[in-house]
């Protein structure tokens, strides 16, 4: 005799609606009181070379040990779990996370994919469902950073609609997770005096949707001094404006002779409205048009350290991150990129490469002493604040143009190796006295 269950399945379907009275009230959950807020959505935008991604690093460090906000209150400890689509988790994600004091057992890095047994990159665009089947299975998740959010739409990142809807399953996951989702991006160029909102690269939808959007900037005080500043740009959930001054300083990691890495120092608290604390001059630079040149330079070189890359997504990633095309020429120029065309037919594309010099190679020295600061326009930035800005009648900024910061950079902290490279320059004639 067959036995039939009396269990009926019943199928959902249409509009649920839930009173209000079948709910109670919570309050937000801090990871850090009014500045990181659990199960909700972040951006951390901010200018070039002011350390976001180093900043994000610093957060997650301090989330895995339990450590100390700027503030000094304590942090909710936890996993967290980071994804970077532009920085090497062995040569610098990790020593960073290391700087920072990291507990390495609550630290993961977001990797392959596996599918029918084989293994390809990890898509934030598409693969946020089978983030969370892997995230689920990890108990404590309490931070998750993407890095840069923008690769999380696989759309045009400036259309309100397509980026709403590509980050919905990012949002989502921090709430089923009740994890903090840190999503890092880059402010646009000659948007000084904006709103912070409306600087984020891409679509308005980026801060509109975040819940909490923090930004960083770098300022410099009447007396010359050089510093960062992260500031609170914009909150759903308390106040806005204030942040806290900090630096990047290079580290070299005690039990690993040889690995250099960056690290925040925090400083003091500030007061004021986000967009006066955003709308200094100096956050752009320098106004000499190197400035920008050497960041499109880096941008360059990051983008293609791993291999080669359409010219279409390089075009596509350098309007996202702000840079006119003739400044990206310029800095294809000055890398030595090659333009090889791929394929046949309609199938075909042209592709930039950089030179084999310039590939990621632990050995390579030239890299570890770039991995050591932000960038190379840091490393001209940290020598302005120790020499005057005139040597031997010449601009300091065009000396150091001329020179191989990466190789050079201790020799050149010395006013006579200095001063006798000025000379030389002038001799050549490669640049000449402000009065000549």
């Amino acid at each position: 005799m067959t036995h039939h269950s009396n269990r009926i399945l019943t199928i959902k379907s249409g509009v649920e609606l839930i009173c209000t009275a079948d709910l109670e009230p919570e309050s937000i959950r801090w990871i850090w009181n009014n500045w990181l807020a659990a199960g909700k959505f972040h951006i951390l935008a901010g200018a070039p070379g002011t350390g976001k991604t180093t900043i994000g690093l610093n957060i997650a460090a301090t989330i895995t040990r339990g450590g100390q906000w700027p503030d000094g209150t304590k942090s909710e400890s936890g996993n967290v779990l980071i994804w970077s689509g532009e920085d090497d988790p062995q040569d610098t994600l990790l020593p960073r996370l290391l700087a920072h004091g990291a507990d390495r057992q609550r630290a993961y890095f977001i990797s392959d994919v596996f599918e029918h047994n084989k293994p390809r990159a990890f898509d934030p665009s598409r693969d946020i469902p089978k983030l969370y089947e892997k995230a689920s299975q990890i108990n404590g998740v309490r931070l998750i950073v993407v890095d840069p959010i923008v690769n999380v739409v696989s759309g045009d990142s400036h259309k309100n609609g397509e980026v709403r809807r590509a980050l919905q399953p990012l949002v989502e996951l921090g709430e089923k997770l009740k994890a903090v989702v840190v999503g890092i991006s880059h402010f646009t160029k000659g948007t000084m005096g904006h709103d912070p909102l409306e600087r984020v690269t891409g679509s308005i939808a980026f801060g509109a949707l975040a819940r909490i959007v923090l930004a960083t900037v770098k300022i410099t005080d009447p007396n010359g001094n050089f510093k960062r500043l992260l500031v609170r740009a914009k909150s759903n959930y308390g106040p806005d404006g204030g942040g806290y001054h900090y630096q990047i300083e290079p580290i070299e990691l005690a039990n690993y002779p040889d690995v250099f890495s960056s690290q925040v120092i925090w400083g003091d608290p500030v007061e004021g409205s986000a967009r006066e604390l955003l709308s200094t001059p100096s956050e752009q630079g320098t106004p000499d048009e190197r400035s920008t040149l050497a960041e499109a330079v880096e941008f360059l070189k990051a983008l293609l350290a791993i291999g080669p890359v359409t010219k279409k997504e390089v075009d596509e990633k350098a309007k996202d991150a702000g840079f006119k095309d003739i400044t990206l020429r310029r800095a294809k120029t000055f890398l030595g990129v090659e333009a090889v065309h791929d394929g046949y037919g309609k199938g075909s594309v042209w592709k930039w490469y950089l030179p084999p010099k310039l590939l990621k190679d632990p050995k390579d020295a030239h890299l570890k002493r770039v991995n050591t600061f932000e960038s190379k326009e840091q490393l001209s930035w940290s020598l302005t604040q120790i020499h005057p800005p005139i040597i031997e009648g010449c601009k300091l900024l065009d000396i150091l143009y001329h020179a191989d910061l990466v190789v050079d950079y201790e020799a050149l902290k010395d006013p006579k190796v200095l001063s006798l490279f000025a000379q030389s320059l002038k001799k050549s004639g490669k640049i000449i006295s402000v009065d000549g």
